[in-house]
């Protein structure tokens, strides 16, 4: 006996549920990876990630980046980043630890601005979502500041001392 879906009856009887996606407000996530350096490739951001034993590369993560953009572009970007399941966080939790040295560009009227999503994340995504998010911050005057990628665990898991 079929539905109206094509599937019989035996394989909707023992099909896999999917699990539930990551909550990104679970308050068991912690920093498994991360990069405030532009010159750093993910590839190696997750090398050290891994080394850490923080990092699990098939589960999902929440995947944050960190831009400073003008005040009067932030709802812009906000809602060009929506098309693509970016939601902005006020008070990211637990917050990024950005390093204070090195060169950054000066953003007038800068507003620190966190966008995030769920997604499983490898090198080739990160990368390319770091594109994204610099284009987007480029064409508002602003930009970004690093990304990174949380998972449930226990505090400093992945994040080195």
């Amino acid at each position: 006996m079929a539905t109206n879906d094509g599937r019989s009856w035996f394989r909707r009887l023992f099909r896999r549920a999917k699990p539930a996606p990551l909550d990104p407000t679970r308050a068991d996530l912690v920093i498994v990876a991360f990069s405030f350096d532009d010159a750093e490739s993910a590839s190696s951001a997750l090398d050290r990630a891994s080394a850490s034993g923080g990092w699990n590369e098939t589960q999902e993560t929440v995947f944050r980046h960190h831009l400073v953009l003008p005040a009067d572009a932030v709802s812009d970007a906000e809602a060009v980043a929506s098309q693509d399941d970016y939601v902005r966080v006020s008070h990211p939790t637990p917050a990024p630890e950005v390093p204070t040295s090195g060169y950054r560009a000066d953003v007038a009227d800068g507003v620190e601005v966190t966008l995030q999503r769920v997604q499983v994340v490898d090198a080739l995504h990160i990368s390319q979502e770091r594109s994204r998010m610099a284009g987007l911050a480029q064409r508002r005057g602003g930009i970004v500041t690093g990304w990174d990628a949380l998972q449930p665990g226990e505090a400093g898991a992945g994040v080195p001392d």
